[in-house]
């Protein structure tokens, strides 16, 4: 998708687009619009990235309390958005052994009680493997470390998303 069809998007198309690019906050992409015109697909990304940033702190950790667990609750429940879906299944993390579950259950339990938001992991450039070290990793971080690592990788799965939605490969770095 051009520059130009996203530049001439009404209101309720462009979020219906863009909507879930950070998982359930369809206020940003409302927000989001209203700067159009766009003038690159990494103009927009700055745009969905300003907003997180522009925010207090308790609304960081809103957006981070919209993310589900890790292979948790809603993935049983088969309630995680489409593109959560698509990414929890590449990762591999509906394939989990039983053993698994339950360790990354307990994870996450210890992580949502020491931080008050879910263990939020950009899981497309990650592995069921790698999972449960890198969140115990991060269960030994200060607060506000933690607080600052987590939006980097609700930003990091938004430019996956913007780059599958955009077609554009080179949002997709680090």
């Amino acid at each position: 998708m051009d520059m130009e069809k996203v530049n001439s998007m009404d209101f309720g198309e462009f979020v219906d687009v863009f909507g879930n690019v950070v998982e359930r906050c369809p206020l940003i992409a409302a927000a989001v619009w209203s700067q159009r015109p766009f003038s690159n697909s990494e103009d927009l990304e700055k745009h969905f990235f300003a907003f997180i940033d522009a925010l207090p702190q308790s609304g960081q950790e809103g957006i981070l309390r919209c993310h589900p667990d890790l292979a948790g609750r809603e993935l049983q429940q088969g309630t995680l958005t489409a593109e959560s879906r698509r990414e929890q299944r590449g990762a591999g993390l509906m394939s989990l052994d039983a053993a698994e579950r339950l360790r990354l259950a307990e994870l996450n339990a210890q992580y949502r009680a020491r931080f008050g938001f879910p263990f939020v992991l950009a899981a497309r450039l990650s592995d069921r493997a790698a999972v449960p070290g890198e969140l115990a990793r991060r269960l030994q971080r200060p607060p506000a470390e933690e607080l600052r690592t987590a939006l980097g990788e609700v930003k990091k799965i938004g430019r996956l998303r913007l780059a599958d939605l955009l077609g554009a490969a080179g949002l997709a770095g680090p």
